[in-house]
């Protein structure tokens, strides 16, 4: 998962190109199988019921063979079936084939299976969901005395099998409050976020009506104001609480925009028409009301997050409208 993150995002978070994975989530689900570790069960409970499923794939890794068996003598490949489980017994049996392969006995590796069929049925049936069964023979069909190394594992072995899945979250990207939504839920006591705000396109200036800026310029007596520009602003998930629960990145750059937006609105200050009306009513005073345009995000670009859910699954997704890439009034 660390190295799709640097694949599709560089150590800022900062996305690569959208469109590289077809798809805004990835989930990584945790082996939970307890029989014979051969039997691979995963918990899908944290899929969104409106994501759609672009693909799902089981990755195991397979390890080299370290000693041989009468068995594996003469022999330098192995097949493995893949099974679903048609119930939920203490000791399940195969049930529907997935899949085959046939696989070198003396080299190690991820080996990846397209299971996205049986994972979208479980996905829309969770109560079908019984899991995956990894069967090993010999390619003649007689059955091992032992199971290859990576297949089978003890106890103190690390996690060697997983299921990822590719998906979309049904929007156009993954909306900033569910983001946020999600750090308080980890972090109850953080008391500070980053919340970056949409702006419209800008349009054009206010250049005909320079011969009121007397009138609307604001008064400061010692200095010029700053007009409208974008500033940094590095977010340090450590500092807001996150760390415990993102994994990469650490921080990133969000920028923030700040100065005023005085009349008349130039070019420079990326004004939307509206912001060009607002600012013609409030030099004129036509409305006690009416306030100067402000200095706001008017481009905005997603970050990606490799980070542990609720179940403490490993999730690569995609956040929009996260870094502000430039500032205009509106």
């Amino acid at each position: 998962m660390i190295d799709l993150f640097n694949t599709v995002a560089d150590s800022n978070g900062i996305t690569r190109d959208p469109k590289v994975l077809e798809c805004n989530v990835v989930r990584s689900f945790e082996d939970r199988g307890h029989y014979d570790r051969t039997f691979h069960f995963f918990n899908l409970s944290s899929f969104g019921k409106n994501e759609k499923m672009i693909r799902a794939e089981f990755r195991v890794f397979r390890r080299k063979q370290t000693f041989l068996t009468r068995t594996f003598l003469g022999h330098h490949f192995y097949k493995l079936d893949l099974y679903e489980l048609l119930d939920s017994r203490v000791m399940p049996w195969r049930g529907n084939l997935i899949t085959s392969r046939l696989l070198p006995m003396y080299t190690q590796g991820w080996e990846v299976f397209n299971v996205s069929h049986i994972v979208s049925k479980w996905i829309h049936n969770s109560n079908a969901n019984n899991g995956i069964l990894a069967v090993t023979s010999l390619p003649s069909g007689n059955s091992l005395e032992s199971v290859p190394p990576g297949l089978k594992r003890s106890k103190l072995d690390e996690k060697t099998a997983y299921l990822v899945i590719f998906s979309d979250d049904g929007r156009k990207m993954s909306k900033t409050d569910s983001l946020l939504s999600q750090g308080w839920r980890k972090s109850p006591d953080t008391d500070a976020a980053v919340m970056p705000i949409k702006a419209e396109n800008a349009v054009p200036s206010t250049r005909g009506y320079r011969r009121r800026r007397t009138r609307a310029a604001p008064y400061h007596p010692s200095k010029h104001p700053i007009t409208c520009q974008r500033v940094p602003l590095y977010v340090d998930f450590e500092k807001i609480g996150w760390s415990g629960w993102i994994i990469s990145p650490r921080g990133y750059n969000a920028y923030h925009c700040t100065g005023s937006c005085p009349f008349p609105l130039g070019e420079s200050l990326r004004a939307t028409n509206h912001a060009t009306v607002q600012s013609i009513v409030n030099a004129l005073k036509l409305s006690r009301e009416v306030e100067t345009p402000c200095c706001v995000p008017d481009k905005l670009q997603s970050i990606s997050l490799l980070y542990f859910d609720d179940e403490e699954n490993v999730v690569l997704k995609q956040y929009d409208d996260m870094v502000a890439l430039s500032c205009g009034c509106h």
